[in-house]
């Protein structure tokens, strides 16, 4: 049992010292992924990896998205879509989706968060923006319960 005990703290204690991984994820993996995804890169850092995927991805992301994010003074039109994989969901500690349903699998010891958020798809900035900043919200409250905060310039 003392065995038992030692090698269960020893693993906490790693868990602890390593950054977590989070993934995002939504159907096209082309606006509100990407969104989330360039929001915690800029107010996280390097205190944690982000992921972002799609259960059916776009070929390009959406050029509204783009234009919202940069309003912002974050540039993700780098980002390409990639699709979900099992891997993926696998090395994540925290997974939120987007509507992407059943489409993402389910592993056991994962946070997993589903946020439901209007598609930006075909919609104008205008329609975009009051999206993007409920992202934002969400996305200042995860750095918050992952303790990840940092001084930004």
């Amino acid at each position: 049992m003392r065995q038992r005990r030692g090698h269960r703290i020893r693993r906490e204690l790693l868990r602890v010292s390593t950054k977590p991984t989070v993934l995002f994820v939504c159907v096209h993996n082309a606006g509100r992924s990407q969104m989330a995804a360039g929001y915690l890169r800029a107010f996280a850092g390097d205190r944690v990896e982000v992921l972002s995927a799609g259960s059916a991805p776009k070929g390009s992301l959406n050029p509204v998205a783009v234009a919202a994010m940069a309003e912002e003074g974050i540039d993700i039109a780098g980002n390409t879509p990639k699709v979900l994989t099992v891997d993926a969901v696998r090395q994540s500690d925290v997974v939120v989706t987007m509507g992407c349903g059943d489409s993402c699998p389910v592993f056991p010891g994962k946070r997993y968060e589903d946020w439901e958020l209007d598609d930006p798809a075909g919609q104008g900035i205008e329609a975009v923006r009051p999206i993007r900043d409920e992202i934002r919200g969400r996305v200042e409250r995860l750095i918050s319960e992952l303790d990840l905060a940092q001084a930004r310039g």
